[in-house]
């Protein structure tokens, strides 16, 4: 896709030492077309090393075959299954850039992505990542959403936004900086890789938002994020765990979560979820920052499913019209 002129960085990063992980696994249609935008990025990667967890759909031979066109320093390691966050503390250790980036190997950046986010840290020694909006395509890379439409990321301390709402960086948009993912890295037992370790990242310093869209985030059959009742349950595990470190207390942690299923609420009625939607709504009423807030939910229980399902499709055929196809 090509990109805006506003959308371009201008300022050349010479220095810069990216390493770049991809975890692998039964991503075989998706996983040439994620390293090939690695390989076409403005700024290239300072290393990228690909470790398959123990993919059996025919990955590694894939990914052995495009490394071969790989531009820049690259290893493959293809090991039995370990699982998400035990990959990436793996890729994390056997890297060595100032800054680290892990793409999904279903997911993909735009070729400015990586000078983008290098050049927002460079620029704010405060921050611990940076990070910003994404596409959501298909398997056909049709653009069928955007987070530029809906999500409302801030700039600065993020522990509220993760606290009280349900939105939080997506992966693919992020680039951190080594020194405080290492002092951090991620919990083996969490079942929401990042979420945690952005809780903990917000006692270090800054989140550095960028407004433009320069990733792309795959939805199809498989996305464990797809079961958003499942998300909402493990955010509220990790909020447990690290109220200790983040210095809330019994009370503050209960209002917060509150909010939290609230919110969540609201985004289980948008997917059509109304039985799971109900029960969150009943038991989180305080969770309502207003009155208005309370009976927006209250009104969407009464619409029928099909009319919601009609609407989210109409809003995917919309996207897909005003941004146009993903060309990579």
């Amino acid at each position: 896709m090509t990109q805006p002129e506003s959308q371009r960085t201008t300022t050349p990063i010479n220095n810069a030492r990216v390493s770049v992980v991809v975890p692998s696994y039964n991503h075989a249609p998706f996983i040439e077309t994620t390293l090939r935008s690695i390989f076409n990025q403005t700024l290239p990667a300072h290393e990228l090393l690909v470790i398959d967890d123990g993919s059996a759909d025919g990955s590694p031979g894939i990914i052995e075959n495009v490394l071969k066109d790989c531009p820049l320093p690259c290893e493959l390691i293809s090991r039995a299954n370990q699982g998400l966050c035990a990959t990436l503390s793996e890729g994390l250790s056997k890297t060595d850039g100032e800054y680290f980036a892990y793409l999904g190997s279903d997911d993909l950046w735009l070729p400015e992505f990586l000078a983008a986010r290098v050049s927002t840290l460079e620029s704010r020694a405060a921050a611990v990542l940076a990070y910003g909006h994404s596409f959501l395509i298909d398997e056909e890379n049709h653009i069928i959403d955007c987070t530029l439409d809906w999500a409302q990321y801030v700039d600065g301390n993020a522990q509220e936004m993760l606290l009280q709402q349900t939105i939080a960086p997506m992966s693919p948009t992020v680039v951190y900086r080594r020194a405080a993912l290492e002092r951090h890295g991620w919990n083996e037992q969490s079942k929401l890789e990042d979420y945690e370790l952005y809780l903990r990242l917000t006692a270090e310093g800054d989140f550095a938002f960028d407004p433009r869209v320069l990733s792309a985030w795959r939805r199809h059959g498989h996305n464990t994020s797809r079961d958003f009742a499942w998300m909402i349950d493990a955010r509220l595990a990790a909020q447990h765990r690290v109220a200790d470190f983040l210095g809330l207390s019994a009370g503050e942690l209960e209002r917060l979560q509150r909010a939290s299923q609230f919110a969540g609420a609201e985004d289980l009625l948008r997917l059509g979820e109304k039985s799971k939607a109900f029960k969150l709504l009943r038991q989180n009423f305080a969770g309502a920052p207003s009155t208005a807030a309370l009976l927006r939910p209250l009104a969407r229980l009464c619409i029928p499913y099909a009319l919601i399902k009609w609407h989210k499709k109409r809003k995917q055929e919309q996207a897909t019209q005003r941004y146009g196809p993903l060309i990579v």
